[in-house]
């Protein structure tokens, strides 16, 4: 029996992954993936099944963890966001030669626009660089009913599957017709063949040799896809490709009466029939997709014939930030001013009367009272720099506090800060988050450690994932452990609490550790005030 249910787009994968006899889902929050393991540790099938739904350290532990479940037979995903995905790059790469026993989807939600991100990278690029295929949904229907696709093309061929998301796709509404009830978790059962999973150069190259010819299979369950298309059009001065959401753009702004030939694509390697075809019957091609231009570049390479190709790389297509209706419509009225049958759109301007709100600590924040209190105490020191990290204590670098010189990717705050001490910087200090240090500053530390690198690092502890939305913290009453383990001097790793009555033992805490020739590791902790909240709730 078919319901219908209201869902974004993450939460309509999650339910077709349990739907489709998930056994484990394993993660690091990042916006915008985050709701798609929420959705599980939510689920009531899902916590009858006892389906597994912690949160992992990082993206690397949570593909590999994934991968391990995949080895014993189990349907599992592993989800997280673009630059996630260069964290668990090693694994991802390396799942193409060890393959996959039960189906294993890697989901990589891509943040176009940077609502919340470093940079504007596109999956899709791993996918073809690993050898892998991918699935890129193109509205909330097709994400739901991509989980048991992928988990099945997975099995089919014993390789882990890219399913790709953009942020407006995993945040946005829609009506999903999904099923009743769950499908049977797989039982317990090994790979045929377990010396490919053990990646020693001998068995390695075999097992290379089997990806290069597998792709011919990929390419062919591609074009029989249900989810690529090619669809016949009345004028064929202009033939369109149009992959994941930005199929959807085009539909809107023709008011779903295309009337170019299009091949719809969401599932990759690309299938080359299907635009050989459009491209041999139309005059020229427009291709529209939701980040780089990787279609496109592919296109100029196997298909450059002669024929006009419009796009990022010729500029029609804007190739910064998201696509949207708006900017679809603008790319076909620069190619053709005179066309008819675009759909009439409301011209969208911004109110006067809406202020910009620039993002900020929050009242009560403990970040602020580490801020403040560091501020003070490095007026006194000629040319400090404190090298920051991700997270909301990122917000640092904004006025009132000024307070951070760099942030670049999640754990570089240590290792720059070392870096920074080993070229003569004094001060140098480190500010990074309790989870952002469980995630990938320990091994930084370790090196400053085993160096007695003159930095200080102060791991600004709020207790949770704050800013995600306050998931658990996997070093949650473990962090000065963790640094004593690794071998810091118990004289320098020091906790204080970062509240306002605190300042001034902050302030003389803070240049004690700053004067100290050597590593010093200072722990302020405060709970965030949105969980203190919600608990008193």
């Amino acid at each position: 029996m078919k319901i219908k249910k209201l869902l974004l787009g993450d939460e309509a994968f999650a339910l077709g992954a349990i739907n489709a006899g998930l056994s484990g889902a394993y993660a690091y929050p990042g916006t915008p993936s985050t709701e798609i393991m929420e959705f599980v540790q939510s689920d009531p099938i899902a916590k009858e099944r006892g389906v597994h739904s912690h949160w992992s350290s990082n993206e690397k532990t949570a593909m590999e963890e994934a991968l391990g479940m995949s080895f014993c037979g189990k349907r599992t995903f592993t989800s997280m966001k673009h630059v996630g995905l260069n964290v668990a790059a090693d694994p991802f790469v390396n799942s193409g030669m060890t393959g996959a026993n039960g189906g294993l989807i890697v989901v990589a939600a891509d943040d176009p626009s940077m609502h919340s991100s470093q940079n504007e990278q596109d999956s899709r690029f791993y996918a073809d660089f690993a050898m892998l295929p991918a699935l890129e949904p193109s509205n909330q229907q097709e994400a739901y009913e991509m989980a048991r696709y992928g988990f099945e093309l997975s099995e089919k061929f014993s390789i882990p599957v890219l399913l790709r998301f953009v942020t407006r796709l995993s945040h946005s509404r829609a009506v999903v017709e999904c099923e009743s009830e769950a499908s049977e978790e797989n039982t317990l059962s090994y790979p045929k063949n377990p010396k490919q999973w053990v990646l020693m150069p001998a068995m390695s190259k075999i097992r290379n040799r089997q990806l290069i010819k597998d792709q011919e299979g990929f390419v062919a369950d591609s074009e029989n896809s249900p989810f690529n298309k090619y669809i016949e059009g009345a004028e064929h001065r202009l033939g369109v490709i149009a992959s994941g959401i930005a199929y959807n753009y085009l539909l809107e702004t023709f008011n779903g009466n295309v009337p170019f030939p299009t091949v719809k694509v969401s599932q990759y390697p690309l299938p080359k029939k299907l635009i050989k075809r459009l491209y041999d019957s139309c005059d020229s091609i427009l291709v529209l997709e939701e980040g780089q231009p990787f279609i496109e570049l592919k296109l100029r390479g196997l298909l450059d014939e002669g024929k006009r190709i419009y796009g990022k790389l010729s500029g029609e297509v804007v190739r910064d930030g998201e696509l949207s209706p708006d900017a679809v419509r603008a790319t076909f009225l620069e190619i053709d001013p005179k066309l008819s049958g675009l759909q009439a759109l409301p011209e969208t301007k911004v109110s006067e009367a809406v202020v910009s709100r620039p993002p900020a600590l929050c009242q009560g924040c403990g970040h602020r009272d580490v801020y403040g209190a560091l501020n003070e105490v490095l007026e006194g020191y000629e040319n400090a720099k404190v090298f920051g990290d991700i997270g909301c204590y990122t917000l640092g670098f904004l006025k009132p506090f000024n307070a951070i010189d760099t942030c670049v990717d999640m754990g570089a705050s240590i290792t720059m800060a070392k870096g920074a001490a080993d070229a003569g910087q004094h001060p140098a200090v480190a500010i990074i988050g309790d989870s952002t240090f469980t995630h990938s500053g320990m091994t930084g530390l370790l090196d400053a450690i085993n160096e007695n690198s003159n930095i200080t690092v102060i791991i600004s502890d709020n207790l949770t994932t704050g800013m995600t939305g306050g998931q658990d913290s996997q070093g949650t009453g473990k962090i000065e452990d963790i640094c004593l383990g690794l071998g810091a001097s118990a004289d320098h790793v020091r906790t204080i609490d970062s509240l306002p009555k605190n300042h001034a033992d902050m302030v003389k805490l803070f240049k004690e550790e700053i004067d100290y020739n050597g590593l010093s590791v200072i722990v302020s902790r405060r709970e965030c005030i949105q969980t203190a909240r919600r608990k008193v709730k």
